[in-house]
């Protein structure tokens, strides 16, 4: 498809052709999910056409193509974030889901009493709630890096957070209220100097950066495959082989044991140690095929135009009266927080649902930022490379139009 996104690309999409309320769909909710191109929804459907069948233990043939798929996807996922090994990449049900077992089983391993914790001012909720958990169960604490008015991490504070106390530090990519693309080569840096491991929340980045892991030297990543246009209930966690195998595993059942007995058992090598039940089969095939799907346009080429229609939008905003943009970083992502005047977020938000327009409005699971800004929650537009500017015209219109009503 070469450099630019083809015009055409929006036909992938069949619910983007969608009506509401008697207006043409303009879907500016990207953030919270993606929306599904045919070739996803075709490889979903194929496999429960074709071999629909449970994995890893059949002899018979179904069992052994379901098998096969579920495994390329794996490696799909492995190639697209450059892993060593294929066996790093552990399916989960999403980035929550993998979060929760880095907390649970990093945690049991190796958080006593008086250790702690170190996240970011700017984290969803799934980034600080495991932590809180665990914490709390092993007497230890939780400590935060500071961000400012702009929405951007006070890295002069991270030195000196980075004490002896500190076991792993688990901070977000790209923020989803702020759009803010945080240093983390930087984190990562200083944290490997005092060799402290890192865990990286990709949920907000993993469809818009070009993501190498090795390149990183990050110690865990996650992310969710609703968040680059695979379905729901599928995610990725990546770690470093040294530290999947020292901790113990999240979850019991069947797939993840070599032996059992009454009296013992003994667990299965990676990646299947975390993988424990019927896995979400036709979701890992999906998230691969949404892989491939991405890869044949390119996240450079995805980025350009993101970074084109997000600066236009910017510039659009800018121009209505009274609004007030939440987050100022100059590094970031497609994702922009704003309000107008006193108008309650969820108020904005009805009547541009009532033009076609979705947008997200509330808190967006990152109640402690709402908090720093002293304000309820935000409108927040995020855009896809499946956006155009038209739909941004559409957005600023329909924003003065319910501005006229509100205020």
């Amino acid at each position: 498809m070469g450099k630019s996104i083809a015009e055409n690309i929006r036909e992938d999409f069949p619910i983007l052709h969608t009506t509401i309320y008697g207006k043409g769909l303009v879907y500016l909710d990207n953030a919270a999910t993606t929306q599904k191109p045919t070739a996803v929804l075709a490889a979903v459907e194929d496999y429960y056409k074709t071999c629909n069948s449970n994995v890893h233990r059949g002899v018979h043939l179904l069992s052994q193509q379901a098998t096969a798929a579920y495994e390329e996807a794996r490696h799909k996922v492995s190639k697209f974030i450059n892993a060593a090994f294929t066996h790093e990449v552990i399916f989960t049900k999403g980035t929550t889901d993998g979060i929760n077992l880095v907390a649970s089983s990093f945690g049991k391993k190796f958080l006593h009493q008086g250790d702690s914790i170190l996240i970011s001012a700017m984290e969803h909720h799934s980034n600080i709630v495991p932590w809180q958990m665990i914490c709390q169960e092993r007497g230890a604490t939780l400590k935060v890096i500071p961000m400012d008015e702009n929405g951007v991490l006070q890295m002069d504070a991270l030195p000196a957070l980075l004490d002896e106390s500190v076991k792993l530090v688990s901070v977000t990519y790209v923020s989803n209220s702020l759009g803010t693309i945080n240093p983390i080569r930087e984190i990562i840096k200083q944290a490997h100097a005092k060799n402290i491991p890192v865990m990286i929340d990709a949920a907000q980045a993993i469809q818009h950066l070009p993501i190498d892991v090795q390149e990183l030297d990050v110690d865990f990543l996650v992310f969710s495959g609703h968040k680059i246009y695979g379905p729901t209930g599928i995610g990725a966690l990546y770690g470093k082989e040294k530290w999947l195998n020292m901790i113990p595993p999240y979850q019991g059942g069947g797939d993840m044991i070599k032996t059992v007995t009454f009296e013992k058992t003994i667990y299965n090598d990676l990646p299947y140690k975390f993988e424990a039940g019927t896995p979400d089969i036709s979701g890992a095939i999906g998230l691969g095929a949404a892989i491939d799907y991405v890869k044949a346009i390119g996240l450079d080429a995805i980025q350009e135009k993101e970074d084109e229609l997000l600066n236009y939008a910017l510039e659009q905003l800018a121009g209505i009266d009274n609004l007030k943009f939440i987050g100022k970083a100059t590094q970031r992502a497609s994702v922009i927080s704003f309000l107008i005047d006193d108008v309650h977020p969820y108020d904005l938000g009805e009547l541009l649902d009532k033009q076609g327009i979705a947008i997200r409005t509330g808190h967006h699971c990152t109640e402690p930022v709402m908090d720093f800004f002293g304000i309820p929650g935000t409108c927040r537009a995020s855009f896809a490379f499946y956006n155009t500017r038209s739909e941004v015209d559409l957005l600023v219109a329909g924003i003065k139009r319910a501005a006229a009503i509100l205020i």
